[in-house]
């Protein structure tokens, strides 16, 4: 079996080089760490709990339109921010050097169904660990969407677009019950007293939050119940949403490339690396789309620096992609159009049944080539 490397023409000894060279530019993002950091997510922190207020005080005058929208505007914000650049980050331990106990990854607890103890196994372990490998990975597809040409089709996968549509809806719930994990339990690769477990313990957060958005709140507005409740639901999809959005476009668009557990066998932290960027992709804009982001718009630098703040990636970007280009591997970056336009090409054509193909089946590529493949794409 040629390896993911081999096949794009790196030697044992260039992944050694490549390892050195991102450990010594995580070296030096950590030494930099400090006040300017813990300022910046504090503020983050600040802007989402006045956004929950705004928008839950907004609601008070409900049934005026302006005052409604500005309540579901404000409503979604703060929960999009407390998701992907708040909850997320805290949960990957980007601030346990402060000694902050509310910063800290083993006390924090975000807006979101899947509880903090389980996401933080199945996404921090799992899937940061088996990024993109068919059968390890289960972020690859989350169990639901055909994403790749090494998952075996079944006429199932025909409704692609459809499981897609309604993951997007309710992404939150969908990653509280990924976690549980039906399918290895019905395979046999996990029990169920585990699974039943996981499913208690989401389905009781996600009956707590539930009763907070659709029952408490809008009680508190009396006859503007039922604004509010619609105010708190629209809230809750926008954020789901986004969530997909980024999400895939960081992981399925074009170029992100998808592996078999043989071409990774005994892979070294160099070609974990290397993995990192050919699974992986960004998506380009401004400081506050990132922020809206957290940051996962550069998700290369995250699968590479998973416990970096991650206000820090655009910071190191430059010097990622400058290694990209000297060891040939491709620096997958683009727009969010034409990022998760890609993603929708992929849900529909793995809808349908294909050849199976692997990384390692491909030709070796120059670095000439490899660094120019992407963007000429």
């Amino acid at each position: 079996m040629t390896t993911v490397a081999e096949a794009h023409g790196l030697t044992p000894a260039q992944l050694d080089a490549l390892e050195h060279e991102l450990e010594n530019l995580r070296a030096d993002v950590v030494a930099q760490l400090g006040a300017a950091d813990v300022a910046y997510i504090r503020r983050i922190i600040r802007i989402q709990r006045w956004a929950e207020v705004g928008g839950r005080a907004s609601l008070f005058l409900g049934f005026l339109p302006p005052f409604w929208i500005i309540g579901a505007a404000a409503l979604s914000l703060s929960k999009i921010l407390d998701n992907m650049e708040i909850g997320h980050n805290i949960l990957h331990g980007q601030y346990d050097w402060t000694k902050d106990p509310g910063l800290s990854s083993t006390d924090f607890e975000w807006d979101s169904s899947c509880p903090a103890k389980g996401w933080q196994h199945y996404h921090n372990y799992l899937h940061h660990t088996f990024t993109n490998i068919t059968e390890k990975d289960r972020d690859l597809g989350y169990g639901v969407i055909r994403i790749s040409a090494e998952t075996p089709w079944t006429p199932a996968n025909l409704g692609n677009p459809l499981y897609a549509l309604g993951l997007a809806l309710i992404f939150d719930q969908g990653i509280m019950l990924h976690d549980v994990d039906l399918g290895h339990v019905r395979a046999g690769k996990k029990s169920w007293a585990e699974a039943k477990l996981s499913l208690t313990n989401g389905l009781r957060k996600s009956g707590t939050l539930a009763f907070r958005d659709y029952v408490m709140w809008p009680a508190f507005t009396g006859p503007l119940f039922l604004f509010t409740l619609a105010a708190n639901a629209v809230a809750n999809v926008v954020r789901n949403v986004w969530a997909f959005i980024i999400i895939f476009c960081g992981h399925f668009p074009h170029g992100a490339l998808e592996f078999t557990e043989e071409e990774c066998e005994g892979e070294s932290k160099g070609h974990w690396y290397f993995r990192q960027m050919l699974g992986s992709a960004n998506i380009s804009g401004g400081r506050l789309f990132h922020i809206m982001c957290g940051n996962l718009s550069f998700q290369i630098e995250h699968h590479l620096f998973p416990d970096i703040p991650a206000r820090r990636y655009q910071q190191i970007a430059p010097q990622v992609r400058e290694i990209c280009q000297r060891y040939g591997i491709p620096y997958n970056t683009g727009r969010l159009s034409r990022q998760f336009g890609s993603v929708i090409g992929k849900i529909f054509r793995y809808a349908l049944p294909g050849r199976s193909t692997h990384i390692a089946s491909a030709p070796p590529r120059t670095p000439e080539k490899a660094s120019t493949e992407l963007m000429a794409a």
